[in-house]
Formats: C-alpha cells, sequence, structure tokens
C-alpha cells in the first residue's frame, strides 16, 4: 500500500513538473538560442524526474556502454516498455531529434514546447510516406548535427514481449551511412505501461556497441540491432536485481 502512496504522489509531481518545464521551453524557444543550446531543459527534465522517482518511489538506475556512443551523430534504436526511457532519453545519448506520432505535438502546452526542438512527427495511418518521412527528416537531422531517437517497435510493449521492429531507423542508417546505437533496459519490469504502481529497484540501461550499416541492408541492421537489444534484456532480467522481487 505505501508503494501505491508512493507512485500516486510521484505522477501528481511528474505532470506538474511536466507542465512547468513545457513553459520554461516555450519561454526559451523566444531567446536567440540554438535547439542545442536549449537542450539543457528537456535534459534537466528528464534528470529532475529520474531523480524524483528514485527518491519518492526507490526507483534508481544504472548506464552502462557510455564508451559505446559515437562522437558523430547516429540513430538510437530503444527498446520502449515503459514512460521511464521517454525521460531517460534526454540524458543518455547527446542531444537528438525524437521521433514520434503526430498526436504528441496537439497536447497543449507539452506538445507545443516539444514541437520547438523540431521533432520528427510521423502520421503513423500514412503507411510507406510515413517511413519516408522519416528518412527525409532523419536525413536533416543527421546533418544538422543532431542524432535521431527511435522506438522501432512504435509502441510501449509489456514486460517479455517483443514485436516486430519497424524499417524506419534502420532505413535512415542505410541511406546516411550513420551508425545504429541499440539501447536495452528493464524499465518495464519496474514501471509498467497503463499502470500507476512504480515498484522500487534499479533500472539497468546498456548502450550497445554501434552497427555499422555500409555493407548491410536495412532488414540486416533491424535484426541485428533486435536481436542483441532482446538479448540483453534478457540478461538483464536474469540478474538478481533485474526485476521487481
Amino acid at each position: 500500500m505505501l508503494q501505491w502512496i508512493r507512485s500516486v504522489i510521484y505522477t501528481v509531481l511528474l505532470f506538474l513538473g511536466t507542465g512547468v518545464f513545457g513553459v520554461i521551453v516555450l519561454l526559451s524557444a523566444l531567446l536567440p538560442l540554438t535547439i542545442e543550446q536549449r537542450y539543457v531543459v528537456p535534459r534537466a527534465w528528464g534528470l529532475s524526474l529520474t531523480w524524483l522517482a528514485k527518491m519518492v518511489c526507490g526507483l534508481g538506475y544504472v548506464i552502462e556502454g557510455q564508451e559505446n556512443l559515437p562522437a558523430r551523430p547516429f540513430v538510437s534504436l530503444w527498446k520502449h516498455s515503459s514512460v521511464w526511457e521517454t525521460l531517460a532519453q534526454m540524458f543518455v545519448v547527446p542531444p537528438a531529434s525524437w521521433s514520434l506520432k503526430r498526436e504528441v505535438i496537439w497536447i497543449p502546452i507539452v506538445g507545443w514546447a516539444v514541437k520547438t526542438f523540431n521533432p520528427i512527427a510521423i502520421n503513423r495511418r500514412a503507411g510507406h510516406s510515413a517511413v519516408s518521412q522519416m528518412v527525409q527528416q532523419g536525413r536533416e537531422r543527421l546533418a544538422s548535427g543532431m542524432g535521431v531517437i527511435v522506438y522501432p517497435e512504435g509502441t510501449r510493449v509489456a514486460p517479455g514481449q517483443t514485436r516486430k521492429y519497424g524499417i524506419s531507423g534502420a532505413l535512415l542508417a542505410c541511406e546516411t551511412g550513420a551508425p545504429v546505437v541499440p539501447i536495452a533496459h528493464n524499465s518495464g519490469y519496474f514501471w509498467r505501461r497503463r499502470s500507476l504502481l512504480k515498484k522500487a529497484g534499479t533500472i539497468r540501461v546498456v548502450i550497445g556497441p554501434p552497427i555499422d550499416p555500409a555493407g548491410l541492408t536495412p532488414r540486416e541492421v533491424n535484426e541485428r540491432a533486435q536481436q542483441w537489444i532482446e538479448a540483453k534484456v534478457a540478461e538483464i532480467v536474469a540478474r538478481p536485481d533485474g526485476q521487481p522481487r
């Protein structure tokens, strides 16, 4: 019962904090600053709310493999199983453009704030044209010096499950030569999708070795990324502290 109370308190703080940071982002967009300079705001949002998760719910994290982050812009493919990684993506990788469904930018204040960072907002019902849009805009973001963050599963999946990885991130990498960095974690076991409860423990984030797309097809890049991510998640979960007990 105590963990449920803590989870409710944290959820209230999450919504309030997100609204406050949304206003700060909108105000910062009025200043003569680049997106990279303004990125300190979403990074502070992610860091502060993950810190609050530790303080309120006892849900901490560790990050491994930061030496695998390339010095040049890259495409990161993330396992998507929780809200938590949308916070963590702000500080785990360098400034990047977020690939997301276009409905997000319609949300008052928060969505408007997100839009100021030029995300790749996709109409997922558009089929092949959505992939083309992702590749075209992703190419522009990479050329500008920013990375691109993609959740290849398209939506949050339950712990222990996966689904076919979408091709857009891998296709973008193959067409631009940008490396692909797979990122695995076990956040879904502590903070399940559509669940108010945040369980105490330690989320482990592992950044994998970059995949060079040279000489590979998008399908091959995708397969390598998915195999690594899913195997690494299974390895993390098998640890004594890999999931709530």
